[in-house]
């Protein structure tokens, strides 16, 4: 299992993923799942996977080779051509569909699942940045301004702090603090998620820098705030009353 997160604040695009792989308790290895899958003076494309490896990276090697032209004799389409970030999705969940359908069956005889699910932020020319999400049958959801934040993997430990606390005009610094600690939330409860971690900040301001980090399995910032999220949490519930039926007369 795996988490991955993009936010989509005004400040900028933030996408963070972990690397952990897991084929068994004695099996567990690290693999990149942040990827940058276009870049050009016009344009910087980044993509968080979810899911079974081979069909993972078979979406990839796709993408970077280009898909097949739609007429015969033409080039290979690829996400470096791509007009607008809407075309670059169509081609990303075209991928998808077309990894899945070439292992789906192989795998499935195995006992093998061949699900995936993959994140792809960014922006092409002067449009806004975009954050879209891609099921294992192709199709895809926009990030929207209500709700702005995906996730891949295992997303159920690392949400409820987002779903409380991240909002669209969050300055950028606070919602990658945020994204961290949704992923120290995760960490603690599934083994399987762990560091390093890998991080990419794309600012709406072009002219702003862009931001990339890997966060290693001894990264004093982070162990900073895991610790200072857990007592903060146990300082905060002791200030709470306690339930009124729990208590004596």
């Amino acid at each position: 299992m795996t988490y991955g997160l993009g936010m989509l604040v005004e400040e900028a695009l933030v996408m963070i993923a972990d690397t952990r792989t897991n084929a068994g308790v004695d099996d567990i290895s690290t693999y990149r799942k942040l990827h940058l899958v276009a870049s050009g003076p016009d344009r910087l494309l980044g993509a968080a996977t979810a899911g079974n490896l081979s069909v993972t990276q078979l979406i990839l090697s796709t993408l970077a080779e280009g898909l097949p032209p739609i007429e015969e004799g033409g080039v290979p389409r690829r996400l470096s051509d791509a007009p607008t970030m809407f075309r670059a999705a169509q081609l990303v969940g075209e991928a998808v569909l077309t990894a899945r359908n070439q292992v789906s069956t192989g795998l499935a005889a195995q006992g093998i699942a061949s699900g995936v699910s993959l994140l792809l932020g960014g922006r092409i020319g002067y449009e806004r940045l975009r954050l879209y999400l891609f099921y294992e049958a192709g199709n895809f959801i926009e990030c929207q301004r209500d709700k702005p934040f995906l996730q891949v993997g295992d997303i159920k430990y690392g949400k409820p702090i987002l779903d409380r606390s991240l909002r669209y005009d969050m300055p950028a610094s606070e919602a990658v603090k945020l994204g961290l600690i949704s992923f120290d939330s995760t960490m603690r409860s599934n083994l399987s998620v762990g560091r390093p971690i890998d991080l990419i900040v794309i600012p709406t301001d072009h002219a702003a820098p862009i931001v990339s980090r890997r966060i290693e399995e001894r990264d004093a910032y982070f162990d900073d705030l895991s610790m200072r999220w857990s007592m903060l949490l146990d300082d905060v519930r002791a200030t709470i009353p306690p339930p009124p039926f729990m208590t004596d007369d």
